[in-house]
């Protein structure tokens, strides 16, 4: 991947930092052993996305005017050390409010990382090499959020201990700062003025901008939302332990990378336009037909062909956005990654319906009005 050798060096450890960025992922299959372990309803148990995606919609900006007077690098061991503090705290004790405590910490940091990681790689890898350099950093994380429930299932099946994928975690992440701390990285000579507040928010008084913006919201939340639910639909409707149940989530996250792999080029080829809208045809009929499938083979068919169609619609969304106002992308970058914070809302609603209807057709059909209105704004002008 890269040319200039000198910079190697500098680049690989950036580049491992995306590890640690996909542990968020984790959240999706830690919600259904803790809800069976501590007998949560589904409310209960949607309150664990929420607390690490909340966080997006509090210190994004915040984090990005951090970055600019203490620099990137710092920022990202910053976000390292709140992240490690998260994994570690179950290490010490685990109960249902250290559960939270961990999420907490490691959305916080997870909210840090994503708004300084990217921009430090500038720092090390210029002109054309940046791009693939994002690809790769991109596709280490969806590697990350593929592991998770591996590395999850084995400890619960070898130990009875699920949790046991925190202290590893937290081991990754000390190793991962440690090794970006040693590292020589030159701080950026100019730095953008920081975001306001007042001057992110206020964008969106722009049509196109808040189309864009919930766009992101449902996006994130499609995401984090089949993420959840893919191991409570193998075991509500096959009777499914949760360990093997929790695999259903590997095949979501392989499908996706699949997916972003395939999206780089063939977003290449054919217009944004056309990708979004028949992608998203294509994912909102998949979920309407999760709806009623009863086999394993059609459960996880139909949720890898949602994960395959989504996974490229947020770079599609946030490019627009960016393209959108070129004079603005400072603010309109953080206006977006707020908008992660679809994550914390979807899950949450997805509980109450679940637990209103009485399964998890209350979940899909949250997840479906996402889906609806990605539908929608591909088919208006961006």
């Amino acid at each position: 991947m890269m040319k200039n050798n000198s910079n190697t060096y500098k680049v690989v450890p950036v580049l491992f930092g995306f590890f640690v960025m996909g542990f968020c992922d984790l959240v999706g299959i830690s919600v259904t052993y803790a809800k069976n372990q501590f007998g949560w309803s589904e409310t209960q148990a949607g309150l664990l996305p929420f607390m690490v995606f909340f966080w997006f919609l509090v210190l994004s900006v915040p984090a990005a005017v951090f970055a600019a007077k203490a620099g990137r690098k710092n920022t990202v061991l910053v976000s390292m050390f709140f992240t490690f503090a998260g994994m570690f705290i179950p290490f010490i004790h685990f109960s249902e409010i250290s559960c939270y405590l961990a999420f907490m910490f490691m959305g916080i940091g997870n909210t840090i990382l994503q708004v300084s990681l990217n921009p430090l790689l500038s720092n090390v890898v210029k002109g054309k090499m940046l791009t693939s350099s994002l690809t790769a950093g991109q596709f280490i994380k969806a590697i990350s959020a593929f592991l998770g429930p591996i590395f999850a299932g084995y400890f619960s099946l070898q130990f009875g201990h699920w949790e046991l994928i925190f202290p590893l975690y937290a081991t990754i992440t000390l190793i991962s700062s440690a090794w970006l701390c040693f590292t020589n990285i030159e701080r950026e000579t100019t730095i953008s003025k920081p975001s306001s507040f007042g001057q992110t928010w206020g964008l969106l008084r722009k049509n196109k901008i808040l189309l864009l913006f919930l766009g992101i919201v449902c996006v994130v939340g499609l995401d984090v939302g089949m993420n959840t639910a893919t191991p409570k639909l193998l075991i509500e409707r096959l009777g499914m332990v949760q360990e093997l149940a929790g695999y259903g989530t590997s095949w979501y996250f392989a499908a996706r990378t699949a997916g972003a792999f395939c999206g780089a080029f063939l977003l290449a080829k054919v217009s944004e336009k056309s990708y979004f809208r028949i992608n998203m045809i294509v994912a909102s009929i998949a979920i309407i037909g999760l709806m009623f499938a009863q086999t394993q083979a059609m459960i996880l068919l139909l949720v890898c062909l949602v994960a395959f169609c989504i996974s490229s619609i947020f770079a599609v969304i946030y490019s627009a956005a960016i393209r959108s106002e070129p004079e603005k992308a400072d603010e309109i970058s953080g206006l977006m990654i707020t908008g992660v914070s679809g994550g914390a809302l979807t899950p949450f609603f997805m509980g109450l319906m679940t637990d209103a209807v009485g399964s998890q057709n209350g979940s899909l059909f949250v997840i479906a009005v996402c889906a609806v209105y990605l539908l929608f704004s591909a088919y208006k002008k961006f």
